[in-house]
């Protein structure tokens, strides 16, 4: 089984030599080598996308083995977009980030708690400092998706330079990969270091 050695590559490198790999057309199963958690979630998500079986194994903190075994027609999906595969630099302390973890505010009502994180969302733009990234996950990823006040906020907070980041794990999840309309597709990874570094995280939760 051939082995791809991608220790000491930034993402998206790993992705695109597991693309190339999978564009031959063996058919064979493969290992990705990467040395850190954002590369091994992107080559996972990678293979996933590709209809691949997928698996990792880690004999030290820093090195994880991906493996991916091809679909049995072994013909790779054509829909592939690099950006979606890149590790953002992390952001210096100082900076405001907005977490929306459901696509509902409170408690008692679902249908009102729709309608206030809707207005929740579109008030960001008013309060300062904006934030510097707006992380979507579980829920809240189809705010990105669903017609409504908060996909107008957030793409016109986008626009202003706010970077919004939709979990990829949840898009599969609620299989809304092809609709979402704002935003970047980011792994747990990047959440998490995003949150970690931010001098404030501010939730409506």
């Amino acid at each position: 089984m051939d082995t791809l050695d991608c220790k000491g590559l930034n993402c998206p490198e790993p992705v695109l030599k597991a693309k190339a790999y999978l564009e031959k057309g063996t058919g064979e199963p493969f290992t990705v080598l990467v040395d850190n958690e954002a590369s091994k979630e992107n080559v996972l998500r990678f293979g996933r996308s590709q209809g691949c079986e997928t698996s990792f194994s880690s004999e030290a903190a820093d090195e994880f083995a991906v493996l991916l075994v091809p679909s049995e027609n072994g013909i790779p999906k054509s829909d592939f977009r690099e950006d979606e595969y890149r590790c953002e630099v992390v952001p210096q302390s100082g900076n405001l980030v907005y977490v929306l973890p459901a696509d509902t505010m409170g408690r008692g009502s679902d249908e009102l708690g729709w309608a206030l994180l809707q207005t929740y969302v579109a008030t960001i733009a008013e309060v300062s400092p904006l934030p510097s990234h707006i992380l979507l996950y579980n829920g809240g990823v189809k705010l990105a998706v669903t017609e409504g006040k908060a996909l107008e906020a957030l793409q016109s907070l986008e626009k202003k330079g706010v970077t919004v980041w939709c979990c990829g794990t949840c898009l599969e999840y609620f299989k809304l990969e092809e609709e979402r309309r704002v935003g970047s597709i980011t792994n747990m990874y990047d959440i998490l270091s995003t949150m970690a570094s931010a001098a404030r995280v501010v939730s409506p939760y």
